[in-house]
């Protein structure tokens, strides 16, 4: 059986409003969350990602708010992440109607938060996501990663929405996190984030090719060659974005169309 590629948009939430920016900045309104997920759900959008960007803890009731809207009204797997920092709070994300939640900041600080997780829920309700940048510091740990210009780098994990280096080397990473229990990576470079040059092929191969979970390549996409090249030369398993359909550049069927007619398996 050949698996399908997945199109999944991507809903960066602040204060209960879409927003996009550009290197995790830059910040502007790009509308109501559920209003856009049922846009994307009717254009075939095969998930829908609600990252809640500030998430400190006294907006947590606006992101609950929002996830029940949209399951209300929604027919598609909803993934919520975003200031997750407790098997609690996956509980209550998942109650108020998430299919998976993301975690990114928390699990590094905690890693055994992937195996309560996974234990609790299942696997297949946990990502892990990964937001990396490269890192030409010498790092004898890491593994190196050779670049198109021919450059070497490794590529280092960053925590708290790409403002702080952890050091850690973003393979290894993944690599712990599956054999934790994570379902899938989720994996953004902050070096492509909202550039519209095309997803960060090198390490979304690098890692697709190391774990054997299902990679979601996220940042960078600004044309449909920038999907195919996320699933042919980044073999990724899903491809997500945002601006390019909050800003009607592309619907994701568009999208579909695009990649079926170029022969990746997408479901129409």
């Amino acid at each position: 059986m050949v698996l399908t590629r997945r199109i999944i948009p991507c809903l960066d939430i602040k204060d209960g409003r879409v927003v996009k920016g550009t290197h995790f900045i830059e910040l502007r309104d790009a509308g109501d969350p559920v209003e856009l997920a049922q846009r994307y759900n009717e254009q075939g959008a095969d998930e829908v990602v609600f990252l809640d960007i500030t998430a400190s803890k006294e907006q947590r009731a606006t992101i609950i708010e929002v996830i029940k809207r949209a399951a209300d009204q929604l027919f598609l797997p909803l993934t919520v992440g975003g200031g997750i920092r407790s098997v609690d709070d996956i509980q209550q994300i998942l109650r108020a109607g998430a299919d998976k939640v993301s975690i990114n900041t928390s699990a590094v600080l905690d890693p055994s938060l992937i195996n309560r997780a996974a234990e609790r829920f299942g696997t297949q309700c946990i990502v892990v996501a990964e937001d990396v940048r490269k890192n030409f510091d010498p790092n004898p740990d890491a593994t190196p990663i050779t670049l198109p210009d021919g450059s070497t780098c490794w590529y280092e994990v960053v925590i708290y929405g790409g403002s702080k280096p952890t050091g850690i080397d973003a393979i290894s990473w993944a690599r712990e996190a599956e054999d934790r229990g994570a379902g899938e990576i989720l994996l953004t470079s902050m070096e492509t984030d909202g550039t519209k040059d095309g997803f960060d092929i090198p390490i979304t191969a690098a890692i697709s090719e190391e774990v054997g979970i299902p990679v979601i390549a996220s940042g960078g996409v600004g044309t449909l060659e920038h999907f195919y090249d996320g699933f042919v030369k980044g073999k990724a398993d899903a491809c997500l974005a945002a601006s390019v359909f909050h800003f009607k550049e592309f619907t994701v069927r568009q999208v579909k169309e695009y990649l079926a007619g170029r022969g990746i398996p997408v479901r129409l």
